[in-house]
């Protein structure tokens, strides 16, 4: 049961982030195939990175064709119907966010069940949840969100991540802290969009 409700999780991660690609390769007037293209890197870049890191070969999004097929999905999606997802207020930051929170908490928990450190593990998670939003924007060159200052990126998702690792450490349910982990990794995130909140920046 709970190998397919993490699997399930994965899969709307997946095709969360791989709409805010979709959506904005859209905006940079790219053809379908680099709509595809944007969409599957900004969906399997992080979990590929944690998953040669943590020796899981092949990576699940390569092994599991499920992975690529649901990204492409969401990339046909942004294409044809980007109009109405655009209707949604700042839908990219939307679905990014979305995508941040799942990836790093199931990130997270994915390292810890190979035998990671809580410590290991948190960076790792933060490393699928931000990894596929660096290549989506270097691939639209654009500097990446977590090096922005303006947004509180990064630290939501060390936040829910710590969260998942602090449950492990301490022996409790690992699907409740990582419910609790995600839902505070995205309103952080949410938050810092609605509301400006940042970090402080060298004077």
């Amino acid at each position: 049961m709970i190998p397919t409700l993490l699997l399930v999780f994965d899969l709307i991660g997946i095709f969360v982030f791989a709409l805010s690609g979709g959506v904005l390769a859209v905006r940079h007037r790219l053809d379908l195939f680099g709509v595809l293209v944007l969409a599957c890197a900004t969906a399997v870049t992080g979990g590929i990175v944690r998953d040669v890191l943590i020796g899981a070969i092949p990576p699940a999004s390569l092994a599991d064709w499920r992975y690529l097929a649901t990204a492409m999905l969401a990339g046909v999606a942004s294409f044809y119907w980007h109009g109405i997802i655009e209707r949604l207020r700042n839908p990219v930051q939307l679905f990014d966010a979305a995508g941040l929170a799942l990836f790093a908490v199931l990130g997270t928990g994915k390292a810890l069940a190979f035998g990671l450190s809580p410590f290991a593990a948190t960076l790792l998670g933060i490393i699928t949840g931000i990894g596929g939003g660096i290549a989506r924007d270097l691939l639209v060159v654009r500097t990446p969100v977590v090096l922005q200052h303006t947004e509180l990126y990064a630290v939501a998702a060390l936040v829910g991540c710590g969260i998942v690792a602090i449950a492990h450490a301490l022996g409790w349910p690992q699907a409740p802290a990582m419910v609790v982990g995600a839902l505070l990794c995205f309103g952080m995130r949410f938050m810092a969009i609605r509301r400006g909140w940042r970090l402080p920046v060298a004077g």
